[in-house]
Formats: structure tokens, sequence, C-alpha cells
């Protein structure tokens, strides 16, 4: 009798299985978002080299469509998570901090998770090989000083030409355009070598990506989404 019940229990129980696993079995279909697709995500968590450890997670979320044959198949909205991967400290010759992100997966609008392989694209601050820093180094430093001593010129020049116009129906441009000139000339002689000597000495600056920051990234793996 015993031996009768187990039987009848195990033949139930497998055929319970079966119910569930059928239909999924038969009707589960999937369509595949390509490697080489672009997407789009908004940040949701903070990340920064300073205020994060490696494996720290983050979240974003999906906010471009995906669809195949007129078919929204991973809907804007969508979950991305990650961790953070690898974080390198900045060094002296300003040489930047970086940081890697490891995206995980996506979780699908039934809920499944599938996984990821994604790389960053389109940011001038990635380094070779896909981490994002703020100066690769003195050269990148050196471009940002002269950079920033060209406008410190443009803009005591320009101070000149507005400052003179409003006295004497502009005239007085005739003494504040050589002031203007001169001065942003002494101001960006003085910034340009103080800051690239100290450009060799200080170090780079951290890595901060912050909540709501839009990251472009590309699939290097297709995806197969579950489909109804």
């Amino acid at each position: 009798m015993k031996i009768k019940i187990i039987t009848m229990l195990i033949i139930m129980a497998f055929a319970i299985q079966t119910a569930f696993a059928a239909p999924f079995n038969a009707n589960a279909k999937t369509k595949r978002i390509p490697a080489g697709t672009k997407l789009s995500i908004k940040l949701l968590t903070p990340l920064g080299t300073a205020a994060n450890l490696e494996g720290a997670a983050f979240t974003a979320m999906l906010i471009t469509e995906q669809t195949s044959d007129n078919d929204v198949i991973l809907p804007m909205g969508s979950i991305v998570r990650g961790t953070v991967e690898k974080i390198v400290p900045s060094q002296r010759m300003s040489k930047g901090a970086v940081l890697y992100m490891n995206f995980d997966h996506v979780v699908t609008p039934s809920g499944r998770q599938l996984p990821l392989s994604l790389n960053l694209v389109g940011r001038e601050d990635l380094t070779y090989d896909g981490g994002i820093t703020t100066t690769k180094g003195y050269g990148d430093a050196f471009k940002l000083t002269c950079k920033k001593s060209g406008e410190i010129a443009k803009e005591s020049t320009q101070w000149g030409f507005d400052t003179g116009e409003d006295y004497w129906n502009g005239y007085m441009q005739i003494l504040t355009v050589p002031v203007g000139i001169i001065g942003g000339g002494l101001g960006c002689a003085g910034y340009f070598i103080y800051d690239s000597i100290a450009d060799m000495i200080r170090k780079g600056k951290d890595v901060q990506l912050n909540k709501g920051e839009i990251l472009n990234v590309i699939l290097t793996e297709p995806i197969d989404v579950p489909v109804i």
C-alpha cells in the first residue's frame, strides 16, 4: 500500500513539473539584439574613484528601446545592473584615476535577467582598454593648461572691448583694449608657467560619474530576448 502511494506521488510530481515546463518549452521564443547595437543608458547610481570600491554595485536605466519586426523587445526603462570592476588611483604627473565598469545583466519586462557584454563608446576620456579617466598624463594636462591660458588672454582682450565701448562713444577702447591685451598677456604667461610646472608635480583628478549621467555603450555579444 505504501509503495503504491509513493509511486502515485512521484507520478503526480512528474506530471505537475511537465505541465509547468511544457508551455515554456513549447511557446518560448527569442528575438536577437545583435552585437554592435548601440544603446544609451542613464546612471541611477553615482560612481567615483574616490567614493566607491572595486565590486561596488550600480544600476542604470535603458533610455533607448530595442525593437524587432516592429515589436518592442527591450523597452525604455529596462534596468541594467553592474559592478565597479577595477579602480586605478591617480598618480603624479597629472595622471588621473581610472574607473572600469562591468555591465552584468539587463532585466527584461518578464523579469528575466539576461547577461550583458557591453563596452563604453563615444567618450573623449576613455583609456585604450575601456576605462574612464580624467587626464591620461602630463600631455593631457599640458593641453588643458594651454587652453586655459588662451581663454585668459581672450577674456582679457574682450574685457577691453566691452569696457571701452560704454564710454566716449566707444573711443575709450583706444585705452582699454591695449590694457586688456597687456593684462591678458601677463596673466596668460603667469598661469601657463605656474600650471605647466604644477602639472608635473600634482596628482591627477578622480573620476566622478553623477546620477543621471548618460552613457553610450555598444553590445559586444548578442542578446537573445525571450518573447511571448
